[in-house]
Formats: C-alpha cells, sequence, structure tokens
C-alpha cells in the first residue's frame, strides 16, 4: 500500500493541456449554440405576448404581423421574418407559431443544426 502511494504523483503536463483543450471546445460550442437558444425563447415569448395583447384578438394579420415586426426589431432577431408567421384563431384565441431551422459553422465542413419550433401556446 505504502509504495502504490510513493507512486502516485498527479496529473501531468499532458493531462492538464487536453483537460484545458476540452473546457475550451466546449466554451466556443457554447458561445456559438446560446444565441440561437434565446432568440427562439424571444420568438416564443413576443408571440405568447401578441396571443394574450385583447388589442391584437380582433386585429387584421398585417397588424399582427406589424407588431411581431415592431417587437423583434426590439430584439435584434432576424432569424425569421414576418412572412414566416403561421397565425390562426382556435377557439376564439390567437395562436402563432413558426418553425425555422439554424446552421452553425463549426469547424471546416462540420456544420451544427438547430430545428426551433416556437409559438405562443
Amino acid at each position: 500500500m505504502r509504495a502504490l502511494a510513493c507512486r502516485q504523483r498527479g496529473i501531468g503536463f499532458l493531462g492538464i493541456v487536453l483537460i484545458a483543450a476540452g473546457v475550451i471546445l466546449a466554451a466556443i460550442l457554447g458561445m456559438k449554440v446560446v444565441p440561437a437558444y434565446v432568440h427562439s425563447a424571444q420568438m416564443a415569448q413576443i408571440f405568447r405576448t401578441i396571443a394574450s395583447d385583447p388589442a391584437m384578438q380582433n386585429a387584421s394579420v398585417r397588424e399582427i404581423k406589424d407588431s411581431y415586426i415592431r417587437r423583434a426589431n426590439v430584439n435584434y432577431i432576424t432569424d425569421i421574418t414576418a412572412e414566416d408567421i403561421e397565425i390562426s384563431k382556435e377557439d376564439g384565441r390567437l395562436s402563432l407559431s413558426t418553425s425555422y431551422s439554424v446552421r452553425i459553422p463549426l469547424v471546416g465542413n462540420i456544420t451544427l443544426l438547430l430545428e426551433f419550433n416556437p409559438s405562443s401556446s
């Protein structure tokens, strides 16, 4: 038992370099992916806000899309346009939804594809 304890030295230089490289790669991947999820959450929040607004319940499709455009400009959302939004009335309630994908180039020809479906419900 004592002989094994003497031979243990801890982590070596190569181990530290490999761990640091893994942490750096995870951080870079996170910095590329997180904004796409934030924009999707913001779009869902905009959809919920518009759908719950009493003034929008009887609004025309053009007025609803204009409301989305104004709110999206405030949050710098450029992933979808107002033309990509599906607007419907279900049981007298306004419902907004869309479906889109985001391609994030990682390294060389490796690309990450994320698909989102934000909605007001």
